[in-house]
């Protein structure tokens, strides 16, 4: 039997990895690998030039990603995973990358990477696990210190959940609470699709890959104020926002009038700047 051929890199196919390390995806923790090295690199290089950038990736799984963004020429990659299989696989990266490869065995939901980045510009990077993505993109949204420490997000989600990322008033299918943080404080672009596929295993719905930068300055409000007044809004979306704004406040009336919204308009109807005057009214 011949050898397989190895990537640019000098390391086995991903495929040969995830059988050596016997790393096949689990479920319960929202795994799917993408084996497609012209595939991670387009995500890679879709986070923009990465020299003497440090890159967060959350989930690197077998390190298909990873390989790509140090080869992209990313200075650092800081790679959180919680999954101990992996990380035989991953040292394996590191020694491919001295000091370039930095890897934490934690839960991302519970981590906090800014100790470990240093000084210079850095950006997240990552084809995150479905089960918490949204819960992770809402937590980097919601600091309290605005700009954050991140210049950009570069994300993989679910088709669906891109596209309510992406949405803003015109598009009321998918406009929501997601779309009004995403739009409050980043300005956010839906990049490529990535068909199932591409994954092992392959999931049953399309995924997308979305880039959101921080604006410098978004309108001022309080965050929880505006988590208050898009779930009751959007909590109750097929009624007028005189009725199920009661949610938030015990008079709609003086919100709506505040921003100069119309009390028979719905959620999604009104525009981010409009939710925002109404989070600085309560």
């Amino acid at each position: 039997m011949t050898e397989p051929a190895k990537a640019a890199d000098g390391l086995p196919p991903l495929r040969d990895v995830v059988r050596a390390h016997d790393l096949m995806p689990r479920k319960s923790l929202g795994q799917n690998f993408l084996f497609d090295l012209n595939l991670t690199g387009r995500i890679a290089r879709a986070a923009g030039p990465l020299d003497g950038v440090t890159v967060v990736e959350v989930g690197p799984g077998p390190g298909g990603l990873t390989r790509a963004l140090l080869a992209e020429g990313a200075a650092r990659v800081v790679a959180i995973e919680r999954d101990p299989r992996a990380l035989p696989a991953l040292a394996e990266i590191a020694a491919a990358y001295p000091g370039r490869l930095e890897v934490v065995e934690a839960d991302a939901l519970a981590f906090d990477p800014r100790p470990l980045i240093g000084e210079g510009p850095a950006r997240i990077v990552a084809n995150l696990p479905y089960n918490v993505g949204t819960t992770l993109l809402t937590g980097w949204l919601t600091a309290e210190a605005w700009p954050p420490w991140w210049d950009s997000l570069t994300l993989m989600f679910q088709r669906e959940v891109a596209e309510r990322i992406v949405a803003d008033e015109g598009d009321r299918a998918n406009y929501g609470r997601l779309g009004v943080l995403c739009g409050w404080r980043t300005q956010a672009r839906l990049l490529f699709d990535v068909p199932p596929s591409a994954f092992v295993p392959p999931p049953k719905v399309t995924s997308s890959v979305v880039r959101l930068v921080p604006r410098p300055e978004p309108a001022s409000c309080r965050v929880r104020a505006l988590e208050a007044v898009t779930g009751a809004a959007f909590g109750q979306r097929r009624k007028m926002l005189r009725q199920s704004l009661k949610g938030a406040t015990p008079d709609p009336a003086r919100l709506l009038a505040a921003a100069g919204i119309p009390e028979t308009a719905r959620a999604e109807e009104v525009p981010v700047a409009g939710f925002v005057a109404m989070a600085r009214a309560l």
